[in-house]
């Protein structure tokens, strides 16, 4: 995929050190994008790269494609709602175990 920037370079994954929520979690502003939707996060990112590993890069309209709510009230509500869909799509890198 043509990707807007590098997803190691500043813009995205800063070299490989910053992974999945860690890049999206820099594109808010939490004291201003709040109240959020969905499809306004998307139409401003959808494009932009988001590493997901060391060998995975996947789109942030990927990555909504999974995500079930369509409003966010504040960061923790977004953050939980990109992080289950993150688990749902088998994206995030670790598994817990349930006793």
């Amino acid at each position: 995929m043509d990707w807007p920037h590098d997803p190691d370079g500043d813009e995205g994954s800063e070299g490989r050190r910053k992974y999945g929520q860690a890049v999206l979690a820099k594109k808010i502003d939490e004291d201003e994008d709040f109240p959020l939707t969905q499809s306004e996060f998307v139409d401003a990112y959808g494009d932009h790269p988001i590493r997901i590993d060391y060998q995975t890069v996947v789109s942030v309209a990927e990555i909504f494609e999974h995500v079930d709510q369509e409003e966010y009230e504040d960061f923790p509500d977004f953050h939980k709602a990109v992080g289950e869909a993150l688990r749902e799509a088998d994206y995030w890198p670790y598994r817990l175990e349930h006793a």
